[in-house]
């Protein structure tokens, strides 16, 4: 895609994401093949673990097209996986907003682990999303 928008444009379409998330936030980590898209149904995958954000999802605005996460609870793992992908949930855990990464480093969301075990505790290390048409 040709398209590149500018700072001051790249940080308001994340503050709309800040905007659309709303409050206390939900992740659902899972392992299988991502979705094609938010929209796209859960089915064969599994959801390893929920974890919900602080009350105030992301930083108060985003800087260079970077939406950073406050912090976020750890979870207790309901299943066993490697966690590949997660989608991010309005609190209410039915509006879909956006689907991402996972990793231990370089990812969307980086967890202290992703070969997740049943009842283990999993912890968010980091989680920002970038704009992607810089």
């Amino acid at each position: 895609m040709a398209i590149k928008f500018d700072t001051t444009t790249r940080n308001a379409e994340m503050d709309a994401v800040t905007a659309r998330v709303g409050t206390a936030a939900r992740l659902r980590v899972c392992h299988g093949t991502r979705p094609a898209n938010p929209g796209t149904a859960i089915t064969s995958q599994t959801m390893l673990v929920e974890l919900i954000c602080n009350a105030t999802a992301f930083a108060p605005a985003a800087s260079g097209g970077v939406l950073t996460a406050n912090a976020i609870t750890n979870g207790t793992a309901a299943a066993n996986g490697t966690a590949s992908w997660f989608r991010l949930f309005q609190s209410n855990g039915t509006t879909a907003i956006i689907d991402c990464d996972v990793g231990t480093s370089g990812s969307d969301l980086n967890l202290n682990n992703t070969s997740i075990a049943t009842s283990q505790t999993v912890s968010v290390t980091s989680f920002a999303i970038t704009e992607g048409n810089a």
